[in-house]
């Protein structure tokens, strides 16, 4: 009874602490009116999006500051590299990004500055501390906040984002600013499923994206459980007329179609029939650590063959360069060397790597086949085009419809030598990394794209 009094103070201790923690993450975003959810600016690419005859999209994966650093040097080493037989960089063949986690600071980033966004991102984010308001461990005086919902509520990450980078920016100006279009992920917690920050959802919870800060859909984004308090979305159920979309109803009632597209038509229609007042959001890696979900998920649901591009620009089209840019670490953890542990904060953080590593597996299997999927379609398509409709959509006389190729492929660290990735693997995922850590992340960046096999081949073919 002796031994069991000491335990049974700390307990009281905790359970009177966790009393007096409370969380609050009020939600931002506002009900839409009939004019602003109208509103096209998030729907398909934009009329420039293919330059020519080349399309490139990207996708930045989670992993903190490094994953940002990562992300960073892939677009400067394009910028650098010439297109053969075209005028400017690779760079200016960048049709859209997606972006998770650190990858979405980087993504959000580039999508509102464009080019001018990299003369100064490594100033303004990549050697700051972004973690200088927050509290990133967990101890006694945290645990009360961390059991009671995070540690860290919704608003001091936003507030950062906000003052050094974003300025007041909403996705009404994002959208506005025209090529590359840009997703930004985060994980619906309830739903179990991809949250895109996008016209579908909010149009179906009756809210005005185009008011919405693009400062909290990064942080909402970057949400590491315990670390964070969840993200909340507020629907608004009533206040508008918008009919489901067509591709919504089929795909929740169709027990066969894709796994990843009928989860996230059935949360859709849950934002839109009242039945959830309050969506959660936390990190987007916890579904989807490559990032990969707002391009799979808006090719699974278009109506044509060719979307999310024009008729045009799917004519034009001949060489696609899509990539993951994943900076995701390898294992850590003395714990296997004993019979003891993992346990604690230790434990949780095993877990959620888990977690999180084998989503990246089954989520680039779905793109590889999407893809395919989509290159069939298109080909199908385009060879199918009467003669009056092939010259209405600008196909020249030396036109092939078969001649169009998608490259595919992974960047990552461990495609550098063995001892240079090992380095890389053990850099933190943290917002807050040394100079020198920031530099040989971003050098890795650019070497690793330069000896990527898909890369050179894509580049090979033009």
């Amino acid at each position: 009874m002796a031994r069991a009094q000491p335990i049974l103070a700390s307990l009281s201790v905790c359970v009177l602490l966790l009393g007096c923690a409370t969380i609050r993450n009020d939600p931002v975003n506002v009900a839409g009116t009939p004019d602003t959810l109208a509103n096209r600016l998030d729907l398909g690419f934009q009329e420039d999006a293919v330059e020519h005859d080349v399309v490139i999209g990207l996708s930045f994966s989670g992993g903190g500051t490094r994953a940002a650093a990562f992300s960073y040097g892939v677009l400067a080493e394009m910028d650098r590299i010439p297109v053969r037989g075209a005028r400017g960089p690779m760079l200016d063949h960048l049709g859209f990004i997606s972006g998770v986690s650190g990858g979405a600071v980087t993504a959000a980033y580039y999508g509102l500055k464009k080019k001018a966004g990299l003369a100064d991102f490594r100033e303004k984010f990549l050697l700051k501390n972004a973690e200088e308001n927050l509290q990133t461990d967990i101890s006694l005086a945290t645990l009360p906040r961390a059991m009671a919902g995070g540690i860290n509520d919704s608003t001091g990450f936003p507030r950062w984002l906000d003052a050094n980078l974003f300025h007041g920016a909403n996705f009404g100006q994002f959208r506005a600013e025209g090529r590359p279009r840009v997703w930004i992920n985060a994980s619906d917690i309830y739903n179990r499923t991809p949250f895109v920050f996008g016209a579908t959802a909010f149009r179906a919870m009756c809210s005005d994206l185009s008011e919405y800060p693009l400062a909290d859909a990064v942080a909402a984004s970057a949400a590491v459980p315990v670390a964070f308090a969840p993200v909340v979305i507020k629907t608004y159920p009533g206040r508008c007329n918008n009919p489901l979309p067509s591709w919504v109803v089929k795909a929740r009632d169709n027990p066969n179609s894709p796994p990843m597209l009928n989860a996230f038509a059935k949360a859709i229609s849950r934002y839109h029939d009242g039945s959830m007042p309050f969506i959660k959001l936390l990190d987007g890696g916890l579904v989807d650590n490559y990032g990969l979900s707002g391009f799979t998920i808006t090719r699974l649901s278009s109506a044509t063959p060719y979307e999310p591009l024009t008729p045009g620009q799917a004519v034009k089209l001949r060489r696609g360069l899509f990539l993951v840019v994943d900076a995701k670490s390898g294992t850590t953890g003395n714990w296997i060397n004993t019979v003891e542990g993992p346990s604690g904060f230790e434990l949780f953080r095993a877990a959620a790597d888990t977690a999180v590593d084998a989503s990246v597996a089954g989520s680039y299997t779905a793109f590889e086949r999407v893809m395919s999927d989509w290159h069939s379609a298109l080909v199908k398509w385009r060879c199918g085009l009467s003669a009056a409709e092939r010259a209405r959509y600008g196909a020249g006389p030396k036109w092939n419809c078969r001649d169009i190729k998608f490259f595919i492929g992974r960047v990552g660290f461990d495609q550098l030598d063995p001892e240079r990735a090992e380095r890389l693997n053990r850099v933190p995922t943290r917002f807050n990394l040394p100079r020198e850590q920031v530099d040989d992340v971003i050098e890795a960046g650019r070497d690793s794209l330069r000896a990527n096999p898909a890369f050179k081949t894509f580049a090979a073919s033009l």
